[in-house]
């Protein structure tokens, strides 16, 4: 929701060659972001709902191809990474991460308690649930298109969490937690992410962090 500074930015060094599609999904931005998508020859959704959830939700019904590259324009996204994500997926593998904490990686936009949220989160993933990630709550990653389905990531039983924090959340978090219980196959790349273009970070951290506390207790019975 409105980053134009970021597509203007990010958006021209992603060769077609190396996607068949690209997709914006919009939460309803003001500044020129959905005419800039459309200028470009981009799909765009434009979403009925606000935030991250309802952007997969409603964004995933219109992806074309068997592989989806889960990415953000506000800079935080190196879009140079996308050959080397293409790559690993074309060895066989249901998810490939763009890790920020593998070694070699690095993130500039870190601060102590998003990095302490991030190993906090992750390690307990790994834990509880048979991971072996570095990081396990990036958005950027490429994963099988079918299983945002297959992990039911569309289904209403996330409203819970949302509806007792009032917010919405995004789907990073359940998506390495079902792909470590299901034992899929899952690696990662070293990830830079370099501080954002523009715009503004919209995530409660507070009420998001219990959220996804909440939502990751709640996995250790709920879902096979």
């Amino acid at each position: 929701m409105n980053e134009l500074d970021g597509m203007r930015a990010i958006m021209p060094r992603i060769k077609p060659e190396w996607v068949d599609q690209i997709l914006v999904a919009d939460g309803q931005s003001t500044d020129g972001t959905q005419e800039y998508a459309r200028e470009h020859g981009y799909d765009l959704v434009v979403q009925s709902k606000k935030g991250g959830r309802h952007a997969f939700v409603e964004g995933f019904r219109k992806v074309k191809g068997d592989i989806v590259i889960t990415f953000s324009p506000n800079g935080k996204s190196v879009p140079e990474l996308i050959p080397q994500l293409i790559e690993k997926m074309n060895e066989g593998y249901d998810m490939v991460i763009a890790s920020r904490y593998l070694p070699l990686s690095k993130s500039a936009d870190d601060h102590f308690v998003s990095a302490f949220a991030n190993w906090f989160f992750t390690t307990a993933i790994n834990l509880l649930f048979g991971g072996r990630y570095t990081d396990a709550m990036v958005l950027y990653r490429a994963y099988r298109t079918r299983l945002f389905y297959e992990l039911e990531l569309d289904q209403a039983e996330h409203h819970a969490p949302e509806k007792l924090f009032g917010i919405v959340i995004g789907i990073e978090p359940l998506l390495s937690i079902r792909a470590a219980k299901r034992k899929l196959g899952v690696t990662e790349i070293p990830g830079d992410e370099p501080a954002r273009i523009g715009g503004v970070n919209k995530f409660p951290k507070i009420s998001g962090g219990l959220a996804y506390l909440f939502q990751m207790i709640r996995e250790l019975w709920h879902w096979k």
